[in-house]
């Protein structure tokens, strides 16, 4: 009898490690985005009741990512799947612009902005703030971080409403690369500006070309410098009215 039982627990951890062996590829498998359709039902997944519009795929940083388009309501919604491993690494929705009109109140204080933005993001920093009009509409246009993400709000200067919200995984640089890095960049934009408040560096491919992209607001302009990540070369230096 005791024989008997020691004969069928020799069996079951057999099946059980046969099992493991079988499922566990097939996990990682699935994790795997391979099709439109998969990576239309993660989409459906994060923003419940929204229809899919468009699907694109696309190379970031060599590695391919899927991108998505969905619209609910009055928000048009843009999220970026890795193919690799499915993982959401940009989520972001805009209210549609017709549906947005710039009001008669007065524009809010910066203070107050910075309040509604952290009420926004919890536990994350401010890396700048900055006013503008955006297609004839007073905004202030919000940086922030966490130590995995960066943010991006819009807020509607007179009202305070959000009316654009980003994020994105924030990534490890590969510091071999011989690349300037972010402040740097930020210096030399600065430099080539003279002052002001940087409200944007990010890093990206141009044709191929690494590049810093900085933009920066004083007094009534926007300054945007576009600058090789490398040599520190200033590719794109251009400006315009803050109101255009």
């Amino acid at each position: 009898m005791r024989k008997c039982k020691m004969l069928g627990a020799v069996i079951l951890a057999f099946c059980l490690i046969v099992t493991s062996v079988c499922l566990v590829p097939q996990t990682a498998l699935a994790k795997e985005i391979t099709s439109v359709k998969q990576v239309k039902k993660l989409a459906k997944k994060q923003v419940k009741g929204a229809k899919v519009v468009k699907v694109d795929m696309d190379h970031e940083n060599g590695k391919l990512v899927y991108d998505v388009e969905l619209r609910k309501g009055k928000k048009e919604y843009n999220l970026t799947y890795r193919a690799s491993d499915s993982k959401l690494v940009t989520y972001e929705w805009e209210i549609e612009p017709w549906h947005i009109s710039n009001g008669s109140g007065n524009i809010i204080s910066e203070g107050k902005a910075r309040k509604l933005a952290k009420k926004q993001v919890k536990n994350a920093s401010i890396t700048s703030i900055a006013r503008k009009n955006s297609d004839g509409i007073d905004i202030y246009k919000v940086k922030m971080k966490t130590s995995k993400k960066k943010y991006e709000l819009k807020l509607h200067a007179r009202t305070g409403k959000v009316l654009e919200y980003e994020w994105k995984l924030v990534t490890k640089k590969d510091k071999n690369k011989g690349y300037i890095g972010e402040e740097k960049a930020k210096a030399i934009a600065l430099d080539k500006v003279g002052s002001g408040t940087v409200i944007k560096v990010e890093f990206d491919k141009d044709d191929g070309v690494p590049v810093y992209d900085v933009e920066i607001v004083k007094g009534g302009l926007e300054y945007e410098v576009k600058i090789h990540a490398k040599t520190g070369e200033i590719l794109k230096f251009e400006m315009e009215s803050i109101y255009d």
